[in-house]
């Protein structure tokens, strides 16, 4: 039997669950949960990372960088250029090629500013990075990503921390027939089920941050979460009924009493 495996690039993951580490109460809570969720990466935010105050405790001290991997990213950043300046940072602090970028266009609503994005791409691709990129649901500029050599599309499910859900399934559905890179949905989702519709529509993979973070109940709501995904990719593999309109008994209609 063929073994069902996650590559971005070449990198292969066991989990298919992708795990932000921002919002949580404090980092030892952060730890917990990732644990739980059983996810091989966690994204970090360049931006917002202490790496100067040496009183403070750091995201290493509690994710050991050498068991799990750093995805840097670029949350916050409203510019190519500050983007492209964070990623080459991270790269000179920690030798990180695979990288997230996110090039957002305003604070209030956090979507992609898709020139900017595609620009950036191009760029950091010229200088060897892998690049796995935030994007709009829009399938055409989804191509174009692909076609400047992104390692992963990673369209929004809905604006980034709303727990929306997965409003445009049309479109995620063409991203996903047409692409050749993962793809991994980004941004919305709210609850465990959310993640479960992405996987069984065929998404390669799901990034969570804040569902887990903003629970009642952080490490029950991320082990939820290890299940649904799992659950959703063996459904999708399994093949689903087609759908009738018109009811069909389960039971065999010949040879009735």
């Amino acid at each position: 039997m063929k073994k069902d495996i996650f590559k971005i690039g070449s990198l292969r993951l066991k989990s298919r669950l992708i795990v932000g580490t921002g919002k949580y109460k404090n980092f030892k809570e952060t730890a917990q949960a990732i644990k739980e969720s059983g996810a091989d990466m966690v994204t970090v935010a360049v931006r917002r990372i202490n790496i100067l105050d040496k009183k403070k405790p750091i995201l290493t001290d509690y994710l050991n960088p050498k068991k799990i991997i750093y995805l840097p990213n670029t949350a916050g950043c409203f510019s190519s250029e500050e983007a492209l300046r964070t990623l080459r940072l991270a790269r000179e602090m920690g030798g990180w090629k695979l990288v997230k970028l996110e090039v957002l266009g305003d604070k209030r609503n956090l979507y992609p500013n898709m020139f900017e994005t595609i620009k950036s791409t191009k760029t950091l691709v010229k200088e060897g990075f892998r690049v796995m990129v935030y994007c709009t649901d829009d399938p055409l500029l989804a191509k174009k990503l692909e076609d400047c050599g992104a390692s992963a599309i990673m369209p929004l499910a809905s604006p980034i921390g709303s727990g929306l859900g997965i409003q445009n399934k049309i479109n995620i559905s063409i991203i996903i027939k047409q692409s050749k890179v993962p793809v991994i949905i980004d941004a919305g989702i709210g609850t465990a089920s959310d993640a479960t519709i992405a996987m069984e529509m065929g998404c390669d993979g799901v990034l969570v941050n804040s569902a887990i973070a903003n629970a009642k109940k952080p490490k029950k709501m991320a082990s939820a979460f290890k299940n649904a995904v799992i659950s959703g990719r063996e459904s999708f593999l399994a093949g689903r009924m087609k759908k009738k309109f018109f009811a069909s008994a389960s039971s065999p209609t010949k040879g009735l009493i």
